[in-house]
Parts: structure tokens; C-alpha cells; sequence
């Protein structure tokens, strides 16, 4: 770290591990019996959680934001390769099991503003046919019963809010837009445009993701090389916290519970209503009593806390009428790829830019979708002896430093037996997934491959993600018209309650082959906008 940022980072922080701003906001603790009361209810800070209620704040409704972690930890080593990725430093994750009962590890994060505290910042939109039906090699990708057009609107104001930077009309499968990204695109660093050329004479038209960073007009983000996968030491990226909880909790009507776990919902007798939400703050139980609750637990836990919640009027979990609970679980077919040239070092800083969607769709060169190729943030040597501990440290570090990183994406479909339950007997968390759809993957690795070679990068290194990589997760509570075939309405109700929405990704129909983030934001600022038109 330069001399600098660490006098910035002095100047934002004087103590390293020091709170982070929003505790002098409207913290809130329970009363002497445990009981909180209030008018609606958000459980999840994350993107779905806190967008949702940034587009609450000025409805006059007295809200309570649950957060099962605390605030992250504003400290040096939210730059350290070795503390974030060698030590696991901010992995606080209970143990899942998967389908053989064997525990895992997820790659979930509970901290005030959910898994944005790590992610790459990327919010692309799904493409306008994403929301449509979609042949694909192994199987049909359904439409969803809303389309592009309708979400239009909202991914324009969710651009808005997170600070998107961008550049319409260089990606070759990009949808119509009503207006411009709200900030210029980010430049390649300079150790990229060989590449970018190298594919452009190749035929292929790569482009800049969109970025949700605050970057340039006095913004605090230096182009860094931790900001995938890391904490932001600055706080310059768009996160749920940074972008949307903040200005919400600055309103006077958003308040925030911090280490507060909710373990069941109850409803009235009829079963019809919920009229409280059961957990533990530091140990201690609590009841938050509300006329409305908004799950944003993640597609996962949100799944896992209406089974948990089931009760004589819904036996099998609830809002699970239609037995689609937890069913349609996907999390992409995804691969790291190192490509590595000897030869030549990569003195890239901000690797994240460049990406390829010439592959999206099916087209006279692939006979259906393969998906998206993007750049990793830089790999560094504690990532890959993370992942294989038996290989030398100077091998990694030499391999690291020679390499172009780069993420594979194609889409999974959803299926009834790709599923996410609560195993009560063991009080876990059980996910059982089986790829699918791994010809159109390995369609994309293919042509990535080729494409590094003739750039020049003659050795190829992969590893595909497995059961632990769920940053992607999506489609436990599908949106549907349906009840009898889907767990939520089209404004994100449970079919089976009044007064239960869930606005993390749980309601996705399908899910596409690109990052999810910006999608959520959109349909929490689509539901938001309906549920202040509610009674209660």
C-alpha cells in the first residue's frame, strides 16, 4: 500500500478496527423484555435488504432492519491478499451440508450490507432475452412473467443509486437502454489493451463492464487491485451499506439491529398473517412485532427461515402451498482460468475491466448460449494456495505474477431437484445441487481457452467452482402467477400470506449468465414502489 493511502486510511480510521460511521446512526437495541415494534420489518442488510429500504425513507413508515452480523471491521488488512484470502479473516459463515450430509464451508458474508461487502462491483443488466424462454444445450431457460420492459426503469434508477459507470452500445448483447449509464466507463489499465486488441483482431468485440465504483469527480477509488472479493479499505466501492443503508438510516424513520439472528416467523391462527419475528440478539431472545415483514436473507437463508417457520397451517414450511420452496436453486457453472505466459509479467493494477459477451447467445458460431467472460480481480498468491494448499509458494507466486485471471459464467436451469432445505434433526442448512447444463460450459472454456492462447498466454490453468461458490445464488421462491407452481406473486408476496415479501434473488425465474446484483437492486426498487401503495 502507498504512503498515501495509508495517511488516508489514518485519517478515515485513526484506530484499526474502529467502528465504521453509521453506529452514531439510529442503532437499535431491544427494550429490557426483548420486544421491538415497529411497522415493517427488512431482514437482510444486503442488496435486496438495504436497497429496499433506501427506497423506503421517506414513506413515514417506522422500519427496522435486521442484520444478522455487525458492522465489517474498517482495518488495514481489508487489503491483504494473505489476511482476506490466506487466513480467511472475514469468513463468519456457519457450516452448510450438501447433499451426502457432508459439511461446507459457503461463500456467504453476514456483515451490515451482506455479500456487496466483497463482491467485484459489476452490475450488468440481464440481457432483454434473459427474460424470455431460452433454449440451451441441456434444457429450456422459462421466461419470467415480467419482462425487460417493466424492469427497464428500475435498473435505470438502481444504475443511479450505485454509481454505475459504463459505456452503451460496445457490448455486442447488451438490452435497450432509456438513457446513458449514469458515469463514464472505466478505462482498461494499461497492461489490458494488448489483450483487448488481441481479441478484437480475433474478430470478438470486448468491452468494459459496468462498474459501481466512486471513481473520478473527487471520488475516494484508486483503481486498486483489491476490490474483488475484498472489503474496500476506502469505502470507495458501491456497496448495499455505502450506497443505499447509509442515506436510509440518515432519514429518521430507518433504524438498524446489528447481531440479531431470526430463527422462525409466527403467524396468527389462521395462519394467514405474521405477526412476529422470534431470534437471538448476542444470545439473548427477542421479538420484533410489525404489520409487515420483507425477508432478504439471501436466496439460501431466506428459504432456510420459512422452513424453519413452519407451523400447523403450513406444515411444510411456510408460504410452501405449491411445494416450490427451496426447489430451482441455481448458482451458475462458473471457472476460474488462469492464463499464464512465462515469459512476461502482469504489472496490471485494476484487472477487473474487460469482458466478452460475443458467446451470450446462440449464433452461426455456437449452436446455443454459452455465457459471459469476464476478468477476475488480480489473483494473488494466497488465493491459489487457499485453493491448493500441496503446491509450492514460490510456484503460485510465480504463476500469479506471469497470469490474466479471468471468470467463466454460463447459465444453470432451474430444476426440481436442485433444491436448498433445513435439516432439523442436524439444525442445518442442507443444499443438494448437481451441475447442469455443463456442455454449454464447457463450450465456453473452450473458446476462452483458444482465445488466451492466440493472445498469447500458452499455458491455460482452470478450476471449476463447486457447491461453496454461491455468491450467485438465486431461485428458491420463485415469482409466478401462478400459486400452485410458484412461492411468490408478481410484486414478490408470498402467495400464501398477506403481509411477507421476499426481495433478495429467491424470486428468479431463471438466472441468466451474468452477476445478479444489479437485477436484485432493480426489483427491490420495483417491489418497493408497490408496497408503499399497501395498507398497514
Amino acid at each position: 500500500m502507498s504512503d498515501a493511502l495509508i495517511s488516508h486510511h489514518a485519517e478515515l480510521n485513526p484506530q484499526p478496527g474502529a467502528p465504521r460511521e453509521p453506529r452514531a446512526l439510529d442503532v437499535v437495541t431491544p427494550d429490557a423484555d426483548g420486544t421491538i415494534n415497529c411497522d415493517v420489518v427488512i431482514i437482510g442488510s444486503g442488496m435486496g435488504g438495504s436497497t429496499f429500504a433506501h427506497a423506503l425513507r421517506d414513506s413515514a413508515l417506522d422500519i427496522v432492519i435486521v442484520e444478522r452480523g455487525d458492522f465489517l471491521p474498517r482495518e488495514i488488512q481489508n487489503w491483504s491478499a494473505e489476511a482476506v484470502f490466506g487466513q480467511g479473516r472475514y469468513r463468519n459463515a456457519e457450516p452448510w451440508l450438501d447433499q451426502a450430509n457432508q459439511a461446507f464451508s459457503p461463500g456467504v458474508f453476514y456483515y451490515v450490507g451482506g455479500n456487496t461487502k466483497f463482491y467485484g462491483a459489476m452490475l450488468p443488466r440481464f440481457r432483454e432475452a434473459d427474460f424470455g424462454e431460452i433454449q440451451h444445450a441441456e434444457g429450456v431457460s422459462p421466461a419470467w412473467p415480467v419482462s425487460y420492459a417493466e424492469f427497464e426503469p428500475w435498473y435505470a434508477e438502481a444504475e443511479k443509486l450505485y454509481r454505475v459507470h459504463g459505456q452503451a452500445g460496445i457490448d455486442p448483447s447488451e438490452p435497450w437502454r432509456s438513457g446513458p449509464f449514469p458515469q463514464p466507463a472505466l478505462k482498461h489499465d494499461p497492461a489490458l489493451v494488448a489483450l483487448e486488441q488481441s481479441m478484437q483482431r480475433a474478430g470478438l468485440k470486448p468491452f468494459v463492464m459496468p462498474a459501481a465504483v466512486d471513481y473520478g469527480d473527487g471520488g475516494d477509488c484508486v483503481l486498486c487491485s483489491t476490490c474483488d472479493g475484498y472489503p474496500c479499505l476506502v469505502e470507495a466501492k458501491a456497496d448495499a451499506e455505502v450506497s443505499a443503508l447509509r442515506p436510509a438510516l440518515r432519514s429518521g424513520s430507518i433504524r438498524l439491529m446489528t447481531r440479531t439472528t431470526i430463527r422462525q416467523l409466527n403467524t396468527d391462527n389462521d395462519g394467514k398473517t405474521v405477526t412476529q419475528a422470534r431470534g437471538l440478539f448476542d444470545g439473548r431472545e427477542v421479538t420484533l412485532r410489525a404489520k409487515r415483514f420483507v425477508l432478504a436473507c439471501g436466496a439460501v437463508n431466506s428459504a432456510a427461515l420459512l422452513f424453519k417457520s413452519a407451523n400447523a397451517q403450513h406444515p411444510h414450511g411456510l408460504g410452501n402451498s405449491s411445494g416450490q420452496l427451496g426447489r430451482n436453486y441455481m448458482v451458475h457453472n462458473s471457472t476460474f482460468m488462469l492464463a499464464v505466459d512465462p515469459r512476461r509479467k502482469n504489472n496490471v493494477t485494476f484487472q477487473k475491466t474487460l469482458a466478452i459477451n460475443d458467446w451470450y447467445s446462440a449464433s452461426p458460431h455456437n449452436a446455443f448460449p454459452l455465457g459471459n467472460v469476464q476478468m477476475l480481480g488480480k489473483i494473488r498468491e494466497p488465493m491459489i494456495s487457499a485453493m491448493r494448499p500441496w503446491l509450492p509458494k514460490f510456484a503460485s507466486r510465480y504463476i500469479t505474477d506471469h497470469s490474466v485471471d479471468l471468470y467463466l459464467t454460463s447459465e444453470d436451469l432451474p430444476t426440481q431437484d436442485n433444491r436448498v432445505t433445513y435439516d432439523t434433526q442436524r439444525g442445518a442448512i442442507k443444499v443438494h445441487w448437481t451441475p447442469n447444463n455443463l456442455k454449454a460450459h464447457e463450450g465456453l472454456v473452450s473458446k476462452a481457452t483458444q482465445t488466451m492462447r492466440d493472445a498469447g498466454y500458452p499455458l491455460i490453468l482452470k478450476a471449476r467452482m463447486g457447491i461453496a461458490t454461491n455468491s450467485h445464488q438465486c431461485g428458491t421462491a420463485v415469482m409466478g402467477k401462478d400459486p400452485t407452481t410458484s412461492v411468490l406473486d408478481l410484486n414478490c408476496k408470498l402467495h400464501d400470506l398477506e403481509n411477507v415479501w421476499v426481495v433478495d434473488s429467491s424470486f428468479f425465474p431463471s438466472s441468466a449468465a451474468v452477476n445478479p446484483a444489479l437485477t436484485i437492486a432493480a426489483n427491490a426498487l420495483r417491489v418497493a414502489a408497490h408496497f408503499k401503495g399497501q395498507p398497514g
